[in-house]
């Protein structure tokens, strides 16, 4: 299926179910262009809605903006003490004196959603309810109805926990190492013994999806006739989505860095996490400084004209004076070291430099941004790094498979075809 046909199939409303259970899900992705974010469209509810939910990878439970957009024939309510209740080790409950809705009932389990961008917290209800997902290999066809737990905020105030997610969103599709998040229950859903494991492909603009494919390990093909699951790379998941990066290299030469910012302490501080919730990669301010001059210097034999950084950037460079490859901007090459010096993430100027008109001018900028001295974490890649990079999350296996740029093949994560 064509990306064309499949932007075409989520504005379809009244689409064919089929209930094969083992079949590969996906989910279109996409950007929006104000805030650098994503989000994937699963259907929900009954009548089954198309709906738009904030992608972050860390969160545990989906959450949605009931209060607004929740109206289901099938939605129930998670009782106190029953065995759900029990399965999710919710310890608060809690009644609602407005009209009963998705958002408001009685002796219903507690769970606090946390929008990841803006690390709000609000009251929600748990509920379960009705969703499905596009199958590959069927065209136009849903997979399976199945159930969904999600937390539910309710009509007060603390409903405005929306805001700051991607532009559209009306909840969170939580793709975090927990039992209840979305990617752990949409394995479950598809079989018992389906592996939980799913690819993400972030598009590089809003102007073609990308794609999440659930419950398959491969291949994953895209145009022009590219299995990518052939050239993956692996390194160990730590933790939720920790990597272990040993260090940075900027044109093939190190940048000494303090070993203990890298590491993982007893507190929970330091390391490296994926975070798609970062639209570029944040990093404490020691690394990044380090970073910044590595690069600063190994872009003299390059020619590059810097000028007046704009914020959150502290680097910039003329983009007329910029040669352009099909790998992005001719600048140098970082390189993310991960478990030894042979596993190596590179990034191209495609997903180091991000162009901003300044005032008129096109301006490309090192797409790394200064998050302070005190960080809980040292490192999160954001993800203008991880765009048009096929990244595999196999949570049986607790590994990471990534691919590097994709335009290094001559694709995008626009070309999928499934």
């Amino acid at each position: 299926m064509s990306s064309a046909l499949l932007v075409t199939f989520f504005f379809l409303l009244i689409v064919p179910l089929v209930t094969s259970q083992n079949a590969p899900r996906f989910s279109l992705i996409n950007k929006d262009e104000s805030s650098g974010l994503y989000t994937m469209t699963i259907y929900m509810k009954t009548p089954l809605q198309p709906s738009k939910l904030h992608l972050d990878l860390g969160s545990f439970l989906p959450w949605y903006d009931c209060a607004r957009h929740h109206k289901s024939s099938t939605y129930q309510p998670v009782i106190y003490n029953s065995s759900l209740s029990v399965d999710l080790d919710t310890k608060a409950y809690g009644n609602c004196f407005e009209k009963p809705s998705p958002g408001c009932s009685n002796d219903t389990c507690s769970f606090f959603p946390e929008n990841p961008v803006s690390q709000k917290i609000a009251t929600g209800l748990l509920l379960t309810d009705k969703y499905a997902l596009p199958i590959a290999k069927k065209q136009f066809q849903l997979g399976k109805v199945s159930e969904i737990v999600l937390s539910c905020t309710g009509p007060n105030k603390y409903s405005r926990i929306y805001r700051g997610l991607a532009k559209g969103s009306t909840g969170l599709a939580s793709l975090g190492r927990f039992n209840y998040s979305l990617s752990a229950q949409i394995s479950r859903a598809s079989s018992p013994l389906s592996p939980w494991i799913f690819a993400l492909c972030l598009p590089t603009s809003s102007k073609a999806p990308g794609i999440a494919l659930f419950n398959s390990p491969g291949p994953y093909n895209f145009s022009p006739g590219i299995d990518l699951s052939r050239s993956l790379t692996y390194t160990p998941l730590i933790l939720d989505y920790y990597i272990g990066l040993t260090s940075f290299r900027v044109n093939k030469r190190d940048v000494s860095l303090d070993p203990t910012l890298l590491a993982i302490a007893e507190n929970g501080m330091g390391g490296t996490k994926l975070g798609s919730s970062a639209p570029y990669s944040v990093l404490q301010t020691s690394i990044f400084t380090a970073l910044k001059d590595a690069f600063v210097k190994e872009s003299v034999g390059y020619n590059l004209t810097e000028v007046k950084p704009v914020a959150p950037f502290s680097l910039c460079y003329a983009a007329d004076t910029t040669l352009s490859t099909r790998l992005g901007p001719a600048v140098p090459t970082i390189d993310l070291v991960l478990q030894n010096t042979e596993v190596v993430w590179r990034i191209y100027g495609s997903n180091s430099m991000v162009n901003i008109l300044s005032n008129g001018v096109d301006i490309l900028c090192l797409g790394f941004v200064d998050g302070g001295q005190k960080t809980r974490t040292s490192i999160v890649i954001g993800g203008h790094q991880m765009k048009d990079n096929l990244l595999q999350l196999d949570l049986e296996r607790k590994r990471l498979g990534f691919s590097s740029s994709l335009l290094l093949q001559s694709t995008n994560c626009a070309n999928f075809n499934v």
